[in-house]
């Protein structure tokens, strides 16, 4: 029977990708917990019947991915660590990049984001409001401070989407908000001094949204957040052709 034009050729795993992906199972159900060893070359070498070189090939496949630490020299070996967001934030931005996608559209994302979990938060209150009101108070106490401050909003924005509940969301926003703090740390190198309205413009806006939440009023929450970060990435982003090459190079 002949083929079908269609078919391609299946492409058959390495060695090294079938240990990373034997040794990544492990990591990531559990058995293998974040600072735990893995066993040494030697024993895993025996294992996976297969050579040094092979398996350090699995060794960086697994480093790559931010789920081992591998160090040198006579005490070192391949250490466990947990998975890191930013690892996937850093792929992300750099696809975005590639691809030439303007900052905004990073922001407009997130808002779509963070909106629904203010939504989230206003239908499931329990005390998730008073945490939420707990980070915001802080704030006052940064306004003379740009980099704390500006680490103190993005508090605040994680903050709403963990406590949205929804964890693929939350991981979502977070990478989006790891890309945008990169925004955040050139933008303030740039500046020579604190923008003392915006600073109070955006304190403002996390105890109105507190309020909101407070007040029983899911529709005028979710409202005021979506205007106020609107506002947000007009004031961050200005010229909409910006793009992430500015912020990931």
């Amino acid at each position: 029977m002949p083929l079908d034009a269609r078919s391609t050729v299946v492409r058959v795993p390495k060695a090294g990708e079938l240990i990373a992906a034997s040794l990544r199972r492990q990591i990531i159900t559990g058995e293998l917990q974040a600072g735990e060893p893995l066993p040494n070359e030697a024993a895993l070498m025996e294992r996976f019947g297969v050579s040094r070189p092979t398996l350090r090939e699995a060794f960086r496949i697994l480093e790559s991915e931010g789920i081992i630490t591998v160090l040198r020299g006579a005490r070192g070996g391949a250490r466990v660590q947990a998975p890191d967001g930013s690892t996937a934030a850093r792929y992300t931005g750099l696809l975005l990049q590639y691809r030439g996608v303007p900052l905004a559209d990073v922001y407009r994302a997130r808002t779509e984001l963070e909106v629904a979990a203010v939504g989230l938060i206003a239908v499931n209150p329990d005390d998730r409001i008073d945490r939420l009101a707990e980070v915001v108070e802080r704030g006052g106490d940064l306004v003379d401070d740009p980099h704390a401050f500006v680490k103190y909003v993005s508090d605040v924005n994680r903050t709403i989407m963990e406590l949205g509940g929804n964890q693929t969301m939350s991981t979502l926003a977070s990478m989006l908000l790891d890309i945008m703090d990169a925004h955040n740390a050139l933008y303030l190198s740039t500046r020579t001094e604190q923008d003392s309205p915006g600073v109070a413009v955006a304190l403002r806006a996390n105890h109105k949204l507190v309020d909101l939440l407070r007040a029983g009023e899911p529709g005028a929450a979710e409202a005021f957040w979506r205007r106020h970060l609107d506002s947000v990435e007009r004031y961050m982003t200005g010229d909409s052709e910006t793009t992430l090459i500015e912020v990931l190079s």
